[in-house]
């Protein structure tokens, strides 16, 4: 299989992949119990499904028994500006950088199948499966595993030739691969990650309570945030990029080579009063084809009020003032909040 593994990496880096490693499915045995720590003291948040399927996301070999082999790859999406510098224009949003432009679940999961096909060709009667983050599997501690990097004090995947800025997929297969070595640690004693988080979201280093993130709370939390926390959203309406973006190891990022991961123009730093004033159906047509979509115009609209709140723009009080009568009481309440502060 040495062969046909060689074959492998050379056929996913044509299809357009930087970075490949191999693991066996049982090869993140003390997944499952930080896993298990991580929903036990509730930092999962509102996340139900993390606890509902813990079994097979703790255990990549309960998800499909047959599996003998898991195929990591990362695909790169580094930035063409500092995202850094966005959440200093405190009148325009900060949209998080993945987010920019198409989905990139698509894109990945249209690569991934072509090199499961491919392997399907070399390996006639063995099957496969792709995931892209929409299945219960434990992509980053597989990733590791496999090579590919580490897990950083952010608890995001770092590699020594990638920096951070790159997304993941997972191909399982009945094919038997030879598995990579692991990727070791690499932060050493640097903290930037931690330093920079504005909710203090990391109890300790390698450790993460979604519920002070800001991409949790801007995209899976439903419901008004609490107060102590929008105001320290600052402008960020979709996504948090601060941990990535100060890690040193980024002066190795590799550069995106998809051109449909860089950013429209129009979603960086949008003006904060255009977005405000979306309705259900503005809101579908800006952001078909775009991660955002799923979050829907009223939590989308709720985290635009409270940068709003923030910017200490006094001009933006009409746009929030608007929204005081919403139907959505989230929205409703978040447009008072926002009057409330700048006045």
């Amino acid at each position: 299989m040495t062969d046909l593994k060689h074959a492998l990496l050379t056929e996913a880096r044509a299809a357009g992949f930087a970075k490949t490693g191999v693991c066996r499915p049982d090869a993140i045995p003390e997944a499952a119990g930080r896993l298990a720590e991580f929903v036990a003291k509730g930092r999962h948040g509102q996340m139900g499904w993390m606890a509902e399927r813990m079994g097979w996301r703790g255990d990549p070999a309960a998800l499909w028994p047959e599996a003998r082999s898991v195929i990591m790859l990362a695909e790169p999406y580094t930035p063409d500006s500092d995202p850094l510098e966005a959440i200093t224009r405190r009148d325009r949003a900060t949209i998080s950088v993945y987010a920019q432009n198409r989905d990139y679940h698509d894109l990945v999961k249209k690569r991934l199948k072509r090199v499961g096909r491919w392997l399907l060709e070399q390996a006639p009667g063995h099957e496969i499966k792709v995931f892209v983050d929409t299945a219960p599997v434990m992509e980053k501690p597989l990733a590791e595993a496999a090579g590919l990097g580490w897990q950083g004090k952010h608890t995001n995947l770092l590699s020594r030739d990638l920096g951070n800025w790159f997304f993941l997929g997972a191909i399982f297969t009945t094919v038997a691969l030879e598995p990579d070595p692991p990727e070791p640690e690499h932060c050493g004693s640097c903290t930037a990650c931690l330093d920079i988080c504005p909710t203090a979201a990391f109890p300790a280093p390698f450790q993460l309570d979604a519920r002070r993130c800001i991409s949790y709370l801007t995209i899976e939390h439903k419901g008004p945030v609490d107060l102590e926390l929008r105001e320290k959203m600052g402008n960020r309406i979709y996504g948090c990029d601060d941990c990535l973006a100060v890690c040193p190891w980024n002066k190795f990022a590799a550069e995106a080579t998809e051109l449909r991961y860089a950013a429209r123009t129009e979603l960086e730093s949008p003006p904060l009063e255009k977005l405000a004033a979306l309705d259900d159906a503005g809101f579908r047509a800006m952001f078909a084809g775009s991660p955002i979509k799923r979050i829907g115009r009223d939590r989308f609209v709720r985290n635009v009020l409270y940068a709003i709140g923030n910017s200490g723009e006094k001009r933006l009080e009409p746009a929030a003032q608007s929204l005081t009568d919403d139907p959505d009481p989230t929205v409703a309440e978040a447009a008072r909040w926002a009057v409330e502060r700048l006045r």
